[in-house]
């Protein structure tokens, strides 16, 4: 039987770095063999992080968030999966809202509070998480470090992947302001033949999420 791989996309511009790297992940997996369900949470009905409520506190609810909005279907997709892709760029030194929101909910669905068992999910699933960023590749791995101890914790065996210095721009030179901050071309350069590699990084990880 295939495995089900769930797949996120926690940023917003089509076709570019961290979707193509996602996709590049969700390819790798259907090579070994998983089914994809893919959802971009920027194109999703609204939602929240979590609102405080406790109700998955209780014990009828336990690991499962009862706020229902547009997140519902994503976390019930990934209870119930075999592994969990999910990549965002890095807004203002953090991952994007739309990913505070899913992580948020994500993690405090299986927190009890208890120091016996602090975690109530009994099912652990591996993830991939994936971020992208205009700085360099080692600027925020204390932020990805953080983030893989949590999912590690609460969700499953987390592998990191990060992709820095990344091509923001087709063409620079038509914004209105001047971007002094980059190199335009460096970036160019780099995205020629630094980043189809980490493509291919990105697809072996998928490979080895699904195995």
């Amino acid at each position: 039987m295939s495995k089900q791989i769930i797949s996120v996309n926690a940023g917003p511009r089509k076709g570019w770095n961290t979707d193509t790297l996602i996709r590049e992940a969700e390819n790798g997996a259907k090579y070994a063999g998983a089914m994809i369900q893919r959802f971009d949470l920027f194109r999703m009905e609204s939602y929240t992080g979590c609102i405080s409520c406790f109700g998955c506190k209780k014990e009828k609810n336990k690991g499962h968030c009862i706020c229902r909005d547009g997140l519902t279907p994503v976390l019930d997709a990934i209870r119930s999966s075999d592994g969990l892709i999910i990549g965002s760029p890095n807004y203002l030194g953090e991952l994007t809202a739309s990913f505070r929101a899913l992580y948020e909910r994500l993690i405090f669905q299986n927190l009890t509070y208890n120091l016996e068992t602090p975690c109530c999910n009994e099912r652990a699933i591996p993830v991939l998480l994936i971020m992208t960023s205009n700085a360099p590749d080692t600027a925020y791995l204390n932020l990805l470090r953080n983030y893989q101890q949590t999912l590690n914790r609460f969700v499953g065996p987390t592998d990191i992947f990060v992709s820095g210095n990344t091509l923001q721009l087709k063409d620079y030179s038509k914004n209105d302001w001047e971007w002094s901050m980059f190199n335009p071309e460096e970036k160019k350069k780099r995205h020629e033949t630094v980043f189809p590699d980490e493509c291919r990084e990105a697809f072996k990880k998928g490979i080895m999420l699904a195995q």
